[in-house]
């Protein structure tokens, strides 16, 4: 686990202790107005046209840079970087943001951005443009492994301009996606159930914050929830974990409710059902993606202070291959008494999340019920790993959180709930099969959706499958190779509109 870089702002144009600039290049080849490009200029005798002579190809697309040697007798500058912005716009400041940050990531730089417009009183376009390009400039840079050797040094970025709500508040989305993926990207000879619960003790003990707490349900204590203790039998040691973290300061009783409920599959051989072929099984650390994100988000809100109650249910087992495992053709009673029939063991996700929903509407009174997973590959089939697949039947929140995600850089895009497919639900022993392979409708993220819903009631339910964006394949963008923590940004952004 690396040291996540410093962010800061500043106003005045100071040069001690700099080592780069960098300066937002728009398109047509124009460089962002701002006191550090006339600065730099009367320092440097720096040439605002002789760059675009040298690389005529650059045309200041987002993303792209130009990387100037410079030398100063007094100051340690080195570089400055010219940096394609385009039309300056939310997005293209996020990617102009990501390659910054990944060109200077842990060289233990220094660096002065100049990238944004610097305005006395920036506008909602320009604030959010100021978080997302913030917050890439930190995503970009994380870094994971478990080497000896060391990985060099985190670098420092000093946004210029009047920022300090927006670059606050771009700390607080990094901070958490640095923590989330601090968490998806330990191997699972680490990692267990237990070890969740550990971790989130811990975040809660570093926050200081009062307004936070934490219930841990294991061993026979977990009866009742018939899903869970299924999938995490079969690794009984040390067994699945019910883990309950709740933002509720003092005062807030009648404040509304969101409760989150996080698919914490700690590692996924696919259980009976093994999954095929083999090599699919390496990223299945990963499959507690939607845990970490639930988990970090209500860690966050000591911070962001939402007239908000905010309860988060990890929902943490490992599936393994045992002689304890969940058998196909077993039958479950899921928390609250649905009787569930188990056709494939490597469809887990969906019976430990149906015990959260079922929990969280019998027993917390939810204004919100959101849950997230990485739930089907069917998601990643169909939106690819640019979006989450998200299933509701309230259209005001699809709206709302189509809106943020834009904005914020989690994407997300609506999927019908299909009335038609329920009948795949049936079965001839239980209540339902969990599976919904005959007929078989060719869509299992929906019907995989439809099997959820029943367990969230009446209540306002968003089911997010984040099995496509929860995964990078390589290092690219904002993103590392393996977990990316979506979803982290989306639900404190959502949460902070409340």
């Amino acid at each position: 686990m690396k040291q996540k870089p410093d962010l800061s702002f500043k106003t005045t144009v100071g040069w001690a202790g700099v080592d780069a600039v960098a300066l937002g290049v728009h398109a047509g080849n124009q460089i962002t107005k701002s006191p550090v490009l006339t600065g730099l200029t009367e320092l440097l005798g720096f040439d605002q046209e002789e760059p675009f002579r040298q690389w005529p190809e650059f045309t200041g697309k987002p993303g792209e840079i130009i990387e100037l040697p410079v030398a100063h007798s007094k100051y340690p500058i080195t570089r400055v970087y010219l940096v394609g912005v385009g039309s300056g716009a939310t997005s293209d400041l996020r990617k102009a943001g990501a390659a910054l940050g990944r060109k200077v990531k842990s060289s233990g730089k220094v660096v002065i951005d100049a990238c944004l417009v610097a305005r006395k009183s920036p506008s909602r376009p320009e604030r959010d443009a100021a978080i997302a390009h913030s917050v890439a400039l930190v995503s970009s840079s994380y870094l994971w492994n478990l080497k000896t050797a060391t990985s060099g040094t985190p670098a420092k970025f000093i946004i210029f301009g009047n920022y300090e709500k927006e670059v606050g508040y771009a700390k607080v989305l990094s901070d958490a996606v640095w923590r989330a993926r601090d968490l998806i990207h330990t191997p699972s000879n680490i990692k267990n159930p237990a070890w969740m619960a550990v971790q989130a003790k811990s975040m809660i003990t570093k926050s200081k914050s009062r307004d936070l707490s934490i219930e841990v349900i294991s061993g026979a204590a977990l009866k009742e929830f018939g899903g869970l203790y299924a999938i995490g039998n079969s690794s009984p040691k040390p067994g699945p974990r019910f883990i309950k973290v709740s933002y509720a300061p003092k005062g807030s009783r009648n404040w509304p409710h969101v409760v989150l409920v996080g698919k914490g599959i700690t590692y996924d051989t696919g259980g009976i059902s093994l999954k095929r072929p083999y090599d699919v099984m390496q990223p299945m650390k990963s499959d507690m993606s939607g845990a970490a994100a639930v988990l970090s988000t209500v860690i966050a809100m000591p911070e962001i202070k939402p007239k908000v109650r905010v309860t988060a249910l990890l929902m943490c087992a490992e599936n393994s291959l045992s002689g304890t495992s969940a058998r196909p053709s077993d039958v479950i009673t899921q928390y609250g008494g649905t009787t569930v029939e188990v056709i494939n063991t490597d469809a887990e996700g969906r019976l430990v999340l149906a015990d959260g929903l079922a929990y969280a509407d019998r027993n917390l009174d939810p204004s919100y019920l959101i849950d997230v997973a990485t739930l089907t590959g069917a998601a990643t089939l169909g939106l690819s790993r640019h979006y989450a697949a998200m299933y509701s039947h309230n259209s005001t929140l699809l709206t709302a959180f189509s809106r943020v995600g834009e904005r914020i850089g989690d994407r997300v895009w609506p999927m019908p709930l299909v009335d038609e497919y329920r009948v795949s639900l049936q079965s001839t022993v239980a209540d339902f099969n969990h599976t919904a392979e005959k007929p078989d409708f060719k869509g299992g993220s929906i019907t995989a959706a439809l099997f959820l819903e029943h367990f969230a009631g009446k209540r306002n339910w968003v089911h997010f499958d984040i099995a496509g964006p929860a995964r990078a394949d390589n290092d690219a963008g904002e993103n590392p190779k393996g977990g990316t923590a979506f979803g982290v940004r989306l639900l404190i952004d959502w949460i902070a509109s409340l």
